[in-house]
């Protein structure tokens, strides 16, 4: 049976509180709950206290802040502090690995290397003739190795002017046995000069397979639009025809003959310096002397005007597997 006005009012007088006659019974029972909730709230935690602690635990809210999440949180933060304890320990008690002390470069070579370069005084500069000399003795290869000569220059290779290059033809030769490809129409002029390879189809037909049996190649000025896009294998290998090297001519004869006779380009690398092999360990001192001498000379005469100072840092003879000589600038400058 629903509740009338008259039982609202008994019911709020008998709680104590106050309301008019007027007053609705809607309003009547929200001002009695209202008045009830407080104890509603007090019976819910006593009844929340007897529950066992896991049952408590069981009902909280999922997420971060959770009882179980932030127990599993202390459990793995004390599992990894206990890692780092153990590491620890580890590496206390672990001895230390011996750790051998660095070789010097002389003794990280073999025991031939290390016996010829005793030959070599420590610190001691060689005239121009001894360092060729001593370049036939400290040779440690069994074959006909190359004489190189290591020319460290006083110039910045990132300014245009001082990017030293020049092509010279070597007196003695350079001691190999220099294929060379002519790119050219007149196939039998190149034929009677000493060409390896002539014509144009020929060395395409090659080039499309990736074929380049052939140590220098030559082309007249007419037919290079047609090496343009063989540019990307011929340049790294630095057989890209140039006029600067005397490889773009139209006279044939002439750029073969002196391809054959020992013509070879040298260049300042990055570092300042020049590499060039000079002649075989075969060739007698003064073969040796000439070709040195010849490429000095160039070297001088294409002194960029803009260094001041010592022209040639340092200079160095050797063989292929053989150690270096420093030779005296003074007998070269």
């Amino acid at each position: 049976m629903a509740k009338t006005k008259t039982d609202w009012l008994n019911e709020a007088k008998d709680l104590g509180i106050k309301v008019e006659p007027s007053t609705k019974i809607a309003d009547l029972k929200k001002l009695i709950d209202d008045h009830n909730m407080p104890s509603k709230r007090a019976k819910s935690k006593d009844n929340e206290s007897e529950l066992p602690s896991d049952k408590i635990a069981a009902v909280a809210k999922a997420g971060k802040r959770s009882a179980k999440a932030i127990q599993e949180a202390e459990a793995e933060q004390a599992k990894a502090e206990q890692n780092q304890t153990n590491k620890g320990a580890e590496a206390t008690n672990k001895p230390r690995p011996v750790v051998k002390p660095t070789r010097s470069r002389l003794e990280r070579h073999g025991k031939k290397f290390r016996e010829l370069a005793k030959l070599i005084e420590k610190g001691k500069k060689y005239g121009l003739e001894e360092a060729v000399d001593l370049a036939h003795k400290t040779n440690a290869a069994k074959f006909d190795a190359t004489v190189e000569v290591h020319v460290n220059l006083n110039v910045d290779p990132r300014q245009a002017d001082q990017n030293v290059r020049d092509t010279i033809v070597l007196p003695s030769g350079t001691g190999k046995n220099v294929r060379i490809a002519v790119f050219t129409d007149d196939t039998s002029a190149a034929k009677k000069a000493g060409a390896s390879i002539a014509g144009d189809q020929e060395i395409l037909a090659q080039l499309d397979k990736g074929i380049m049996e052939f140590d220098v190649l030559i082309a007249t000025p007419a037919n290079m639009p047609k090496l343009g896009k063989y540019a990307r294998i011929l340049g790294p290998r630095g057989l890209m025809p140039n006029p600067k090297s005397g490889t773009v001519t139209t006279d044939i004869s002439k750029a073969v003959t002196e391809a054959k006779a020992g013509r070879v380009e040298y260049r300042v690398d990055s570092t300042g310096i020049i590499h060039l092999g000079i002649g075989k360990s075969s060739f007698t001192t003064v073969q040796l002397l000439q070709n040195v001498q010849a490429l000095l000379t160039s070297v001088k005469a294409n002194k960029p005007q803009s260094v001041k100072g010592n022209y040639f840092k340092a200079v160095y003879l050797a063989t292929t597997m053989g150690p270096s000589i420093s030779v005296d600038i003074a007998s070269v400058s």
